[in-house]
């Protein structure tokens, strides 16, 4: 099943699979008009839906704890804790949700780092615009599925 397929809240926080429920995605940018960007981005995407954002590290964990997204758009240079050790407190709390980084960070040494975590994609911010959204496979009923490409997440939505 695809994590597009989630919606009902479970007592523990959680959220049990159902086919009509958007990607519930948070953002993790502590650059404000970057930030802003990226939520345009998502917003603007049907079948995905801000969540919430959070400028820092230790936020995002406190988020992600909190909300249970589906998807996680991280950036790696954050205040107060890396996206890298962020990455790594999430995957432990929050192991269902996905993490993307978007960064502009492209040491070979930290992109390896960053998919070592689990991390679904790295997307370099100067791509941003192509690689980090592509919508694919349409027909011309209106009645088709659109796939997100995200990092390497594949959502099946019906558009």
């Amino acid at each position: 099943m695809s994590i597009a397929q989630s919606q009902k809240p479970e007592p523990n926080g959680r959220r049990e699979l159902s086919r009509a429920a958007p990607v519930r995605v948070l953002v993790v940018e502590d650059f404000v008009p970057y930030r802003r960007f990226t939520c345009s981005t998502v917003a603007s995407m049907r079948g995905l839906q801000i969540v919430g954002e959070v400028s820092d590290g230790l936020e995002a964990i406190q988020k992600a704890v909190e909300l249970h997204p589906d998807l996680i758009v991280l950036d790696i240079g954050l205040p107060s804790l890396n996206g890298i050790e962020t990455a790594r407190q999430i995957r432990k709390l929050v192991p269902e949700s996905k993490i993307i980084f978007l960064t502009q960070e492209s040491s070979p040494d930290v992109v390896q780092e960053a998919l070592s975590l689990g991390a679904r994609g790295y997307v370099a911010k100067t791509k941003a615009h192509v690689d980090l959204f592509r919508c694919r496979g349409s027909s011309p009923l209106g009645n088709h599925i659109c796939q997100y490409a995200i990092g390497d997440c594949q959502f099946q939505l019906p558009t």
